[in-house]
């Protein structure tokens, strides 16, 4: 029997297995789906030859995590490739923000706020690796604490209030909103700033790249990387209870709160239960990928360079339209967050043809159909969209959780990004990747620090099993 179990092949499951092989321990992962990956998975959605990420496709966090940068995964075949301009922003005078590697090259296309910028982000971008330490972690004391300060006077705020106070212009104000509004809350949320903060210090501290032939090959190489220290992987495998288990020493689980009580409710004490119970799910996502004849015709020259483009105008439009999904509507103009990875990696397309990834927030388990609305907003910046589109596929909320039972009610991010459950998450714990089952570990998107391919979930959990099950 193995020394420990893993459920889920996610990133985070992933890391938990290779973490633990490279302690030394037999590890062994199991998969529902017939491949790796989780939500980091690469698929011929539309057309044949056509490669489109099924979820997660940009990659500032997994070309910043601590953890994944020591496994040395290029040598199992990952490659990323970085767009001239890391994210822009449109505005409908028909120019855009650019998101660039340089600080002053940002700060110098916002205008009157080129040096408020450069003052919030510079210091952040310089101190990414200290910052790493505290964000990409459970909740404890900094081992920075000036930089914490400084990063946490301006995160703990709201991001229209951020935005607002630091900023005079127009420009400034809709590329930190559009930053923001990843987190899938009111931008009006106390705490939505750290979003905006964040994406933009990776922007400038490690850039925004996607994996050469896509995002399938981050968890390959951390297959090939797991077998090369002895573990094993078995996909095709659904676990229903924990009978379905071999009787190891600790079993660590990729899953939601919500599956973990599924399969082991029997071993876990009520009041466990309970509070997984109380554990928020946010808003969920509609998603539509295309098969384009062309590259999109943006308006702005800045857009057709850059990797990710977030559609949504002005701050106070994305602000209504996210505080609508957050009341249980569905916004006519909404945020929309867009990937054209074949910019910058032509061989997920036939020659001259390209892929493009959209998606936009709607409430937790909506089944409205938004892609009229998502193609609108495609069409208001880069008139003549539709002219090129060879095949589309839609995704809601019950697609993408079907396909992805973490992804509860289309909720992408693992659990509500509340401010009380970025330090309480899923429980109030000083360990929230312990049960109170010594053998049970979680490590999926419900713990700390949340969504995104890092792969620290993983290691933290894997690194509390060793402390405890696996001494």
């Amino acid at each position: 029997m193995p020394d420990a179990v893993v459920v889920g092949a996610g990133p985070n499951g992933l890391a938990a297995a290779i973490e633990l092989a490279g302690a030394g321990r037999s590890v062994h992962v199991i998969e529902r789906a017939e491949e790796v990956g989780g939500g980091t998975r690469t698929a011929e959605l539309t057309l044949p030859g056509f490669r489109h990420d099924v979820c997660s496709a940009v990659h500032p966090l997994a070309a910043a995590s601590p953890y994944l940068r020591r496994l040395g995964l290029e040598r199992h075949g990952l490659e990323f490739l970085y767009p001239a301009i890391e994210a822009a922003h449109p505005l409908d005078d028909g120019t855009a923000v650019a998101l660039r590697r340089s600080v002053r090259e940002t700060a110098a296309g916002l205008g009157d706020d080129a040096d408020a910028y450069a003052s919030l982000i510079e210091p952040l971008a310089d101190g990414w690796p200290e910052l790493a330490d505290l964000l990409l972690g459970p909740p404890r004391l900094p081992h920075h604490p000036l930089l914490a300060a400084r990063f946490g006077a301006s995160a703990i705020r709201s991001a229209q209030g951020l935005a607002e106070r630091a900023f005079t212009g127009q420009r400034a104000k809709a590329l930190l909103a559009g930053m923001a509004a990843h987190a899938m809350r009111p931008l009006t949320a106390q705490g939505t700033a750290a979003y905006g903060l964040v994406l933009l210090a990776l922007g400038h501290a490690a850039g925004w790249p996607v994996a050469r032939g896509g995002s399938q090959a981050i968890p390959d190489a951390m297959r090939a990387k797991l077998e090369a220290l002895g573990g094993g992987v078995e996909t095709g495998r659904e676990v229903r209870s924990l009978r379905d288990l071999p009787a190891a020493k600790a079993i660590v689980f990729d899953l939601s709160p919500r599956q973990l009580v599924e399969i082991c409710g029997d071993a876990l004490p009520d009041r466990y239960i309970r509070a997984l119970a109380r554990y928020r799910y946010g808003p969920g996502v509609f998603k539509v990928d295309y098969a384009l004849g062309a590259p999109v015709p943006w308006t702005a020259a800045e857009c057709r360079e850059a990797g990710t483009v977030h559609l949504g105008g002005t701050l106070a439009e994305i602000a209504s339209g996210e505080l609508a999904v957050a009341r249980g509507s569905h916004p006519e103009k909404p945020y929309v967050l867009v990937a054209q990875q074949t910019i910058i990696d032509p061989t997920r397309a036939p020659a001259g043809e390209h892929t493009l990834w959209a998606y936009c927030h709607v409430p937790n388990g909506s089944d409205y159909d938004m892609r009229a609305r998502i193609e609108a907003q495609i069409e208001r910046f880069a008139p003549g969209f539709s002219d090129l589109v060879l095949a589309r596929a839609a995704r809601g909320p019950s697609q993408l959780e079907a396909e992805n039972p973490n992804y509860v009610g289309g909720d992408i991010n693992g659990g509500m990004a509340s401010l009380r459950q970025t330090f309480a998450r899923p429980v109030v714990s000083l360990c929230p990747y312990a049960t109170p089952n010594p053998r049970i570990f979680l490590c999926s998107a419900s713990t700390p620090p949340g969504g995104g391919v890092h792969g620290m979930c993983g290691y933290h959990a894997a690194r509390a099993a060793l402390g405890r099950a696996l001494k």
